[in-house]
């Protein structure tokens, strides 16, 4: 993957190492990474991203269940 301009969460810890880190690919295609992991990246579409974080933000998006 070439150098992209990677942006981190301004939820990201006070450590610096556990952050979720975005950066735009194209018009269209977003790239996500675990800045613990950077080498290991996913890319999406932007309109599929945006759906994910606003079912986060509006709770349609829930956390998995608890292992038993």
């Amino acid at each position: 993957m070439d150098a992209l301009d990677w942006k981190r969460s301004s939820f990201c810890g006070g450590g610096g190492n556990n952050c979720v880190e975005i950066a735009m690919r194209d018009q269209d295609r977003v790239a996500v990474r675990d800045s613990v992991h950077p080498a290991q990246t996913i890319e999406v579409s932007r309109a599929a991203l945006t759906a994910f974080i606003t079912g986060v933000r509006t709770g349609k998006v829930d956390e998995p269940d608890a292992p038993a």
